[in-house]
């Protein structure tokens, strides 16, 4: 699989053993925005992503393991950028702009930090690498189906897939750490917990720790913040279609919209396939 999500907008890992670090490389002038709906999120200048914020361009967006520790992994790919000059123009020069989000996924691995977060940037722009998707990058230690307790949880993972509409193409990369279990358009398990079907839901407060499934929709249509925003919300719908239950309090589940602009597309038709695109990266983070 290529490792351009779209035309310029590139995809590296750095994988651990039980950890990892995937960073999205977008082209200069690329307009991004995001939604949060999951309760429990790690994050890093997510804020400034609000359609309302003046930062409009996105230089990198970093997904990575580690729970909150592991958001250090931006500083690598936010110095890597700073050398190639890039960044929001300041009277101190360019501050690279870096969307970065954590799933939780501690264990016996110390969390990504710098120096994976270079190294996961570095092979997005070289192109290195021969799997993008599966326990690669921050989808490492990703597991799925928690809700009816951890231990019957089931490996989760990067998940990539693509669409076109009007010419214009989409792009969607998910990091799948879900509570809750991978299903099929028909609601049948994909991947899931492998309790007893009697067995309670969230059998204690511990039960679905660990969590959080992270979206990024590339598209090469001309769009603006605002309408960045609402791609984002169509993510969403996508992430509540193939993962259920999807945006519980202990998900951090967040999707990032990016644009490109290179080609004019009906709006309300692009949102509908980034619906179906990001559904179809959620189930392909467990096929592999």
């Amino acid at each position: 699989m290529s490792d351009a999500l779209v035309a310029g907008v590139v995809v590296g890992h750095w994988t651990g053993t039980a950890t990892g670090v995937t960073v999205v490389l977008c082209p200069p002038n690329t307009v991004g925005s995001a939604e949060i709906r999951g309760g429990a999120p790690a994050t890093r200048e997510i804020a400034l992503l609000a359609p309302e914020r003046l930062v409009e361009h996105v230089d990198a967006v970093v997904f990575t393991g580690g729970s909150a520790f592991g958001l250090a992994a931006a500083d690598g790919a936010m110095a890597w950028l700073a050398e190639q000059g890039r960044g929001f123009p300041t009277r101190s020069g360019p501050v690279p702009i870096v969307p970065t989000a954590a799933i939780f996924d501690l264990g016996d691995d110390p969390p990504p930090g710098a120096a994976e977060g270079r190294a996961a940037i570095e092979a997005a722009a070289s192109g290195t690498g021969d799997q993008w998707s599966g326990l690669v990058g921050a989808g490492r230690g990703a597991t799925v189906g928690k809700w009816r307790g951890g231990e019957y949880s089931c490996p989760g993972g990067v998940g990539r897939a693509t669409g076109t509409v009007n010419g214009a193409t989409v792009g969607a990369l998910a990091v799948v750490n879900a509570v809750g279990d991978v299903v099929r358009a028909d609601a049948t398990v994909l991947a899931g917990s492998s309790a007893p079907l009697d067995d309670e839901m969230f059998p204690n407060p511990e039960s679905a720790l660990g969590a959080t499934t992270l979206v990024v929709v590339a598209t090469d249509a001309r769009l603006n913040k605002t309408e960045c925003h609402l791609l984002a919300q169509s993510g969403h719908l996508g992430l509540a279609h193939s993962i259920r239950p999807s945006h519980t309090r202990h998900d951090g589940d967040l999707v990032v919209a990016l644009a490109t602009g290179q080609v004019e597309v009906a709006f309300d038709r692009l949102r509908v396939v980034v619906t179906d695109v990001v559904a179809a990266a959620i189930r392909n983070s467990v096929e592999n």
